[in-house]
């Protein structure tokens, strides 16, 4: 799949596009402002609520939380990517949502996110060879928590996303950590034609392994994500391909779901309630 509207549905995906841009400029704006902070009570603007419910996405302000929808992709090959959509690199991503990239970034906007640094590579001394020497750099910055969570009968299954994904090189799980936010980048890809967000045209959100370009809304941040073969989904854990999951970012770490979060998790489709907490879904 390459990601190309089909020409049939050209037109929709035009307005899609059109309405991505504004909320994303939008939610810059009421962040620049400082209109969010004027309120006793933190509220996202109508439009880019409406604009984010009927994507799927809900959001809580005060406790700096984003939820977006998510399916369980890849479980048995290696992993490049947390999330993409459809037409990004779905063949080695955890996760796959059909939520656009623009519309995660403005909510993300919405939470205070400031860009941070992607890896990059720094000159250091020659070595004794009198060759120059380049060190990656991690990304470094501001960015988010990230946690899994469904539902299976009655039990509520809540993770680090870290704990989801396994390191075979150490043999344990990927260290816990504060993935860093890129919010992408706007390019004018040919001469005379509008500048593109480059993270809807890739379909790529969140990658695992190092990309220099970023491209992505975020980034895993630990130095040992430079290496590109040695993560796998813990399938221990993991529920099967195609299962529903609620991806939260949030802004602060999360000792446990909120109860109004957890009412609204998806359910696991293929677990038989009485295999999985023994009663029907709350």
């Amino acid at each position: 799949m390459d990601g190309r509207p089909s020409t049939a549905g050209r037109g929709c995906c035009i307005v899609v596009d059109m309405m991505s841009l504004f909320l994303y400029l939008a939610a810059v704006r009421a962040i620049a402002s400082g209109s969010l902070q004027e309120h006793p009570a933190p509220r996202v603007p109508d439009e880019i609520s409406a604009a984010l419910a009927e994507a799927g996405l809900w959001i809580d302000l005060e406790r700096g939380v984003l939820a977006v929808p998510v399916e369980v992709q890849i479980r048995e090959d290696l992993l490049e990517y947390l999330l993409v959509g459809p037409g990004g690199a779905a063949h080695e991503s955890l996760f796959l949502t059909q939520v656009k990239p623009s519309l995660v970034n403005a909510a993300l906007l919405l939470l205070g996110a400031e860009p941070g640094h992607n890896a990059h590579f720094e000159e250091r001394e020659s070595s004794p060879d009198g060759e120059p020497r380049r060190e990656v750099q991690p990304p470094a910055g501001d960015g988010f928590y990230l946690y899994a969570a469904w539902r299976e009968g009655e039990e509520t299954y809540f993770f680090r996303v870290e704990d989801l994904i396994a390191n075979l090189a150490t043999g344990r799980t990927l260290r816990r950590h504060r993935w860093v936010y890129l919010g992408s980048r706007f390019a004018q890809l040919e001469p005379g034609q509008p500048e593109r967000f480059l993270a809807d045209l890739e379909g790529n959100l969140v990658n695992l392994s190092f990309f220099y370009q970023g491209n992505t809304l975020l980034t895993a941040a630990l130095d040992e994500c430079v290496e590109q073969t040695i993560w796998a989904a813990n399938a221990w854990l993991v529920t099967p391909r195609g299962e529903p999951v609620c991806l939260f970012f949030a802004r602060q770490a999360l000792a446990s779901l909120d109860p109004a979060w957890v009412a609204k998790l998806p359910v696991a489709r293929s677990v038989p309630a009485d295999e999985a907490g023994g009663g029907e879904p709350r």
